[in-house]
């Protein structure tokens, strides 16, 4: 049995192998930790690090809020935000973690989402 470290490692790596217009790709828990994660090697960075920590505590924070409405509407799949200069995705990994990707803008967002599901569906034993 892979340990959480390797499970988040082939997530990473799966989905930034999806498509080249993928920038970021990290795990994260219910309290913003990044877990596991990076960016594709030559892209720019249009946040400083402290605007990325703060966007990732937002996102996090976002999301798990938004879901103490699951009872009326069921479980959240993804959320979808687009910028001018990139695509942010979240999607729960499980009850603890989130995944958390940037994208050029004109990634095929359909494709993509549906892609990824199809990684999280797979590796539904994480804890």
């Amino acid at each position: 049995m892979m340990s959480n470290r390797e499970s988040f490692y082939t997530i990473y790596n799966t989905i930034m192998n999806l498509d080249p217009k993928v920038r970021f790709v990290t795990i994260i828990d219910k309290a913003g930790i990044i877990l596991f994660g990076g960016q594709r090697e030559g892209i720019t960075n249009y946040l400083s690090e402290e605007d990325q920590k703060k966007s990732i505590k937002h996102v996090t924070n976002a999301w798990f809020s938004r879901n103490q409405f699951s009872s009326g509407i069921g479980e959240g799949l993804y959320a979808m935000a687009e910028y001018d200069k990139v695509k942010r995705f979240t999607f729960p990994l499980n009850y603890n973690h989130i995944i958390y990707i940037t994208t050029e803008p004109d990634i095929d967002a359909f494709t993509f989402v549906k892609n990824v599901l199809k990684i999280i569906n797979a590796s539904s034993r994480i804890r």
